[in-house]
């Protein structure tokens, strides 16, 4: 029996999650799924500047782990940019963090719109 997934840590959600052609059908063959867990390793990684280390030590998962999950998430972004697909972020193994307790961290909330953050 394979070993349960760890959830990892997200700090919020996105405001948008469907993003793509205007023109483009809503049909299943023009969707790519994006979990939010891929959505904040890019997030982390590709616009707050952290590395995989780093990502993984706020996501509280392995390097290897982000590195897995990051490459999925570049690869659906891509398929959606060069395919002209509708990519669409939900899903996944994910808990958000509150603003407080073991899955919250001063970064995490500090830079996002969690709303928790001390200023």
């Amino acid at each position: 029996m394979p070993r349960p997934r760890k959830w990892r840590k997200v700090c919020c959600l996105p405001d948008v999650n469907r993003f793509g052609p205007l023109d483009s059908p809503v049909e299943k063959e023009h969707v790519v799924i994006m979990t939010v867990d891929e959505y904040e390793t890019i997030r982390l990684i590709d616009l707050e500047g952290l590395s995989q280390e780093e990502c993984a030590s706020q996501m509280h998962v392995a390097r290897t782990t982000v590195q897995g999950i990051y490459q999925e998430a570049r690869k659906k972004i891509a398929e959606s940019l060069v395919n002209g697909k509708v990519l669409r972020i939900e899903g996944g193994d994910y808990q958000l963090c509150d603003g407080e307790g073991g899955l919250h961290s001063e970064r995490c909330c500090h830079r996002n719109r969690c709303g928790k953050a001390k200023m």
